[in-house]
């Protein structure tokens, strides 16, 4: 019995045992610790040497000294990556390419390494050309899609994830970036976005820009349909056609957005317009006339009026039909906004000496100071003759319409633009519906910025409160706020008087802002075309133009400066008394010309206190200097 306990264990046996095992174990545990430390630290410094030193480097296809061009086969895409990291500029989607499985690309140009030539059989060629880097400091690729048969149709489409573009054609609801717009693949021509909403509107280029550092630009000759797939795909297109031109562009890239704007896709103009059109407001008369009687009694009605109400001189903005009614000697032959009117035949020398010498009589009889030309949307059948051409398909017609236009000097005034931002004219904006949406209200700076990057900084805005509203308007706090933003662009116009709110203060809010342009924001624009005329640098500016690698500054659509020296921050939702501010430029200082608050850049101000009676407004401060403030 004591035997049989003695092997069951006693309990200092089972001490003894768990002590010894106690004492064995530690060292070991030590040991192993150390050979675990020891391996992860061999692991870690192999993995960096593989990135460093033998990490595989990609299958170049062309490389540049900032960029090259990667083909991925499992994807069917072209990616346009930096030689210095992981940065994407662009991944660009052929999708007249087969998609199903893998797509291989061979470079059959190999021994030219500027050359990039591939073909798949049936479909088409591939040609990219890497640019040498010039005095702009952009590496640019040529690209050249020819279809091998007339039925095929090209198509690019260019990635959104992660990139915000910018530029293109104007829209009936405008987007800042344009990421958010849905529009179906279609010619990418100048409409009457009244008539075709889902069209691309009054200004327009073949320049696209990346908030990645990318710059676009189609060849002008290319039969371009533009389709923009909402926050996911822009895609450049020719469709199928007998002449079987190809599908032609050329990608940029430098160190960010700005640089690459500035270096690729700025435009100098050759003059710039009559600046003293800034100076005074526009007026348009809302009543009806048809006699000439009638309408010299409204205008001497609304003369008297901006008297008695002290709101300054003005410019009687006259409609196409009020002058038709003063001249009374136009012929009809076609309809155009629910009126007959005439198609110039731009082609004809004898036609454009006819329109040009009618401009002058009309300057002379009526001792007009400016003038408007509009028109030219769409394609320019003549005479109802249907031209099946692609040619058709560009806005040439449009582009030699401001060439006409630039004879008649410098204070010309035209409803449409495309390649011609070096001309001296102003651009007279698309009319905008009397609401909060991006078709009205919110839609405005968006277009500003629009208009501005792609080279038109002088331009007529629309009416305060829109045009597009039968009557006056009757919502006030969308006047002020319209108002408001319209006090920092380079004209002020108004189709709704303030006097017919019968509020007093609506009044006198419009004399203020009115002095405000006239003694602020004027001369300012105007220290700003200098800039303009020498650099090819926006009058007005996006919140990226100063601050290109904060991603916060990329998709802020209710904020613009003026050059570098002005930020507005306007409310332009309803109902609203505090915003959100975000102020650009880490090595910036912003001054709040309202209250003297001085903030640094890179900053946010949450629910920051907007009366409707207010517009925040912040000067640049440099440390030292003392700066101009708006009064």
């Amino acid at each position: 019995m004591a035997r049989r306990r003695d092997e069951s264990g006693s309990p200092a046996a089972e001490c003894s045992l768990e002590a010894g095992s106690r004492e064995m174990s530690e060292p070991w545990k030590g040991a192993l610790g150390c050979v675990g430390v020891a391996l992860l630290f061999l692991m870690t410094i192999g993995v960096l040497y593989w990135q460093v030193a033998e990490r595989p480097e990609p299958a170049w296809l062309l490389k540049g000294q900032l960029s090259g061009l990667v083909w991925h086969s499992k994807r069917s895409v072209l990616a346009l990556r930096s030689v210095f990291g992981e940065q994407s500029f662009a991944l660009i989607q052929p999708r007249h390419l087969p998609l199903s499985g893998h797509t291989l690309l061979t470079n059959r140009c190999w021994y030219n390494q500027s050359l990039l030539c591939s073909s798949w059989d049936g479909v088409s060629e591939l040609q990219i050309l890497l640019e040498p880097i010039n005095q702009s400091l952009a590496e640019c690729y040529r690209v050249e899609w020819t279809p091998r048969h007339c039925q095929v149709a090209l198509k690019d489409c260019f990635s959104m994830d992660n990139v915000s573009w910018y530029g293109g054609g104007s829209m009936h609801s405008q987007y800042w970036p344009i990421n958010n717009a849905d529009i179906d693949s279609q010619p990418f021509i100048i409409s009457n976005l009244q008539d075709t909403p889902s069209g691309y509107g009054s200004v327009l280029e073949r320049y696209f820009l990346g908030s990645t550092g990318v710059a676009v630009q189609i060849h002008p000759e290319v039969p371009l349909h533009i389709g923009i797939e909402s926050k996911k795909w822009l895609c450049l297109g020719v469709p199928p056609n007998a002449e079987m031109v190809p599908l032609r562009y050329t990608m940029c890239v430098s160190d960010n957005l700005t640089a690459v704007h500035q270096q690729v896709g700025r435009m100098i103009p050759a003059a710039l317009p009559d600046t003293d059109i800034l100076q005074l407001p526009f007026w348009r008369l809302q009543k009806a006339a048809d006699i000439i009687a009638k309408l010299e009694h409204n205008a001497r009605s609304l003369s008297n009026k901006l008297k008695q109400h002290q709101l300054g001189d003005g410019v009687l903005d006259l409609t196409e039909q009020y002058t038709q009614l003063l001249l009374a000697e136009v012929p009809f032959v076609m309809k155009w906004r629910g009126t007959f009117v005439v198609k110039l035949n731009l082609s004809n020398e004898e036609a454009r000496n006819w329109f040009v010498a009618q401009a002058h009589r009309l300057h002379r009889r009526l001792d007009v100071k400016y003038i408007t030309l509009e028109g030219g949307e769409g394609r320019p059948n003549i005479n109802g003759v249907q031209h099946h051409s692609w040619q058709l398909s560009s806005d040439e017609y449009i582009t030699q319409f401001t060439l006409l236009a630039e004879k008649l000097g410098n204070t010309t005034i035209i409803s449409t633009a495309t390649q011609t931002a070096h001309i001296p004219v102003f651009v007279r904006m698309a009319p905008r519906q009397s609401d909060w949406s991006y078709a009205g209200l919110k839609g405005v700076i968006p277009t500003v910025l629009h208009y501005s990057l792609l080279g038109y900084s002088f331009f007529i805005p629309d009416a305060v409160g829109g045009s597009l509203t039968k009557g006056f308007l009757a919502d006030e706090e969308l006047f002020i706020r319209w108002l408001q933003i319209v006090t920092f662009l380079p004209v002020m116009a108004f189709s709704t008087p303030p006097w017919v709110f019968g509020e007093n203060w609506i009044v006198n809010m419009t004399q203020m802002c009115i002095q405000r342009h006239q003694s602020f924001v004027v001369p300012l624009i105007r220290k700003q075309a200098v800039e303009l005329a020498s650099l090819g640098h926006p009058v007005f500016r996006p919140l990226w133009w100063v601050s290109p690698d904060d991603p916060k500054t990329l998709t802020i659509d209710d904020e613009f400066l003026i050059g570098d020296e002005v930020l507005v921050a306007p409310v332009t939702a309803p109902g609203r008394v505090h915003r959100d501010i975000y102020l650009p430029g880490s090595s910036y200082q912003w001054k709040d010309v309202s209250t003297a608050q001085v903030f640094d850049g890179g900053t946010l101000l949450q629910d920051y206190p907007v009366p409707l009676t207010d517009v925040p407004v912040f000067v640049r401060q440099d440390s030292g200097d003392s700066q101009q403030t708006a009064s």
